[in-house]
């Protein structure tokens, strides 16, 4: 592995440390953009320092569009998606548009003039697609406005037909546009327009900042404060979830609402979240991003995977006085979970049975009729396993039945390796890094060549420093790893897309006598300890299966690339995590 320091602005790192900063913190802070002035509100971020959502354009229009219906008592639709962002996003949507109208109705609005609607993934699939418009108007033939959340920016055809049939559309999306915009009556997207403060909001994000501007709007035409009073409490904590799982750069106003839904969880979130974040197992104390990012928002895309996408969303529905069934729905949408996990496990090592080495691109294609070990719900997670076992990684396509879900590390841009190979697809779209994909029958020989192609010119632009590097902040000597340190590391929270966790090397440690040992009851982590007594205690999650290469090297001093944890297990102490270990090259 080759390592690149992360580089700074040396300007800023002066300025900081002249500030009283220390040098060591100083230097993440500098490399991640933070200077003297706007150090406070990094540090400390909240819910104050919101941007105003009317910034996005279109939102005015959306609001008094929405608003007018509610008032003349029309049916609303709120049509979603069944991942974690589309079921948050229409859960806000439904639970603002719903409080609204028993607003305007001084408490007597009907909860039938809004239909919630999410796709079913298998059937259906992903965004406005003429299979579930159809259900749709089956089961409420009398909508006649459609408000589309976290999807409905390239369904130009379906738009068209809505209009023709006489039916109003509000599109709010935030994945990225066709050549053309839907003819939509209004359209709110981050990625058609928007202040840069604003650019990166996920789907959920856009719904919430939208539902308080229909808030706003409502109050103020109607002269009274008390409409929706308390509503944006639990769509916030929604929306910060939704942030994180859809894998949005946590800068900018995401930071503040992933790190305030964080901070005031237990007292905002929906009683249904509460319960499921109780069957995850977790203890009750502060949440971190990987409580949102690995123990809710799996369990939330579960149900989409694997059943229906509603079944989470009537949880997040659930109201203060439905615990009970909160407490049911929980443990259904939790056995989804456990039950993908199991599937998820096969379909892997089938998939990695199938990677064809030195390939540009991995199409692992499988059928649906091996039903036990293969489910089409679960490719995306699949692609991402696959991706993180690869030793060069490439964009992984991972395919039941011609339909799946695509993966790649940056720099790759798949939507546009999809681009070229759209004449052997019958749909996709996405993002760079992630994409969903439909190969027309009897084309996936020639999607997988046009596609591995179109990966093979990307990978030949690109330089040498972005392939098959790791860029860390910085290395450290081992009397740098001080609790002090870490309690500063911890200030940066809440770490994900857009702001990594720092990593840093340590070189040439030594494993002490019995320093590699297994830890789990199953034996799937390892523990390090080392002869360098000052270097604190190492875990090394999920890499259990290499504890016998690691003592066959114990003799031989290791360099680790690693981040600064803190654990509060037998006292509150530093605890290294790691991201890769190997012989150090001048051993």
């Amino acid at each position: 592995m080759h390592l690149v320091e992360r580089k700074y602005d040396e300007a800023a790192f002066a300025a900081l440390t002249a500030a009283g900063v220390k040098p060591l913190f100083a230097r993440l802070l500098a490399a991640r953009g933070i200077g003297v002035e706007n150090l406070e509100t990094y540090l400390a971020p909240a819910f104050r320092d919101l941007v105003p959502g009317d910034g996005l354009p279109g939102i005015r229009e959306a609001a008094a569009t929405i608003l007018d219906a509610l008032a003349a008592g029309r049916r609303i639709a709120v049509f979603g998606d069944y991942d974690c962002d589309g079921v948050c996003a229409t859960a806000i949507m439904t639970r603002a548009l719903r409080s609204v109208a028993a607003g305007l109705r001084h408490g007597k609005g009907d909860a039938r003039q809004i239909v919630p609607f999410v796709p079913l993934r298998l059937g259906e699939g992903y965004g406005l697609g003429d299979a579930s418009l159809a259900r749709l108007f089956r089961e409420a033939p009398d909508v006649s406005l459609l408000v589309t959340v976290d999807n409905g920016i390239t369904a130009s055809p379906q738009i068209e037909s809505l209009n023709a049939r006489g039916v109003e559309v509000v599109v709010t999306d935030h994945h990225l546009p066709g050549a053309e915009l839907p003819p939509a009556k209004v359209v709110v997207n981050p990625k058609v327009a928007a202040p840069e403060a604003l650019s990166e909001l996920c789907g959920a994000a856009v719904a919430y900042f939208l539902a308080n501007a229909i808030v706003r709007l409502a109050r103020s035409r109607c002269n009274d404060e008390t409409i929706a009073r308390g509503i944006g409490a639990p769509l916030f904590i929604l929306a910060g979830l939704a942030t994180v799982t859809d894998i949005m750069p946590l800068n900018l106003q995401n930071r503040i609402l992933v790190a305030e839904a964080l901070r005031r969880f237990h007292h905002w979130a929906p009683v249904g979240l509460r319960e499921l974040y109780s069957r995850a197992a977790r203890n009750a104390g502060e949440l971190g991003v990987r409580d949102f990012g690995f123990a809710l928002g799996p369990r939330i895309n579960a149900a989409g995977r694997l059943a229906s996408g509603m079944e989470a969303f009537d949880l997040l529905m659930c109201s203060e006085e439905e615990r009970e069934r909160a407490r049911a729905l929980a443990m259904r949408v939790d056995i989804y979970n456990t039950q993908r996990r199991v599937v998820e496990q096969r379909m892997c090592d089938a998939a990695m049975a199938l990677v064809v080495p030195g390939a540009s691109a991995q199409v692992i294609a499988f059928s649906s009729a091996d039903k036990e070990n293969v489910h089409p719900g679960v490719g995306g997670v699949v692609a991402s396993r696959v991706l993180d076992r690869l030793e060069n990684p490439v964009p992984v396509c991972v395919l039941v039945d011609g339909k799946g879900s695509l993966r790649a590390p940056a720099p790759y841009n798949v939507r546009a390796a999809l681009d070229a190979a759209s004449t052997h697809l019958a749909a996709y779209g996405g993002h760079a890094l992630a994409a969903g994909v439909t190969v027309k029958p009897g084309e996936i020989e020639a999607f997988r060549a046009a596609f591995a192609d179109a990966c093979a010119a990307q990978r030949s632009s690109m330089s040498l420093a972005e392939i098959g590097t790791k860029t860390i902040d910085f290395e450290l000597k081992p009397g740098d790893l001080t609790l002090a340190f870490a309690e500063e590391i911890s200030r940066l929270e809440p770490f994900g897309e857009g702001n990594p966790e720092p990593l840093f090397v340590l070189r040439s440690l030594v494993f002490s006598k019995n320093g590699v040992r297994t830890l789990g009851h199953t034996g799937a982590h390892l523990q390090f300890t080392f002869q360098q007594h000052v270097v604190p205690r190492a875990v090394w999650w999920g890499k259990g299966g290499e504890i016998e290469r690691l003592r066959a090297e114990s003799n031989l001093p290791h360099d680790i690339v690693f981040s600064v944890g803190i654990s509060d297990y037998g006292g509150r102490h530093v605890e290294l995590v790691i991201y890769d270990i190997f012989v150090s090259p001048e051993s």
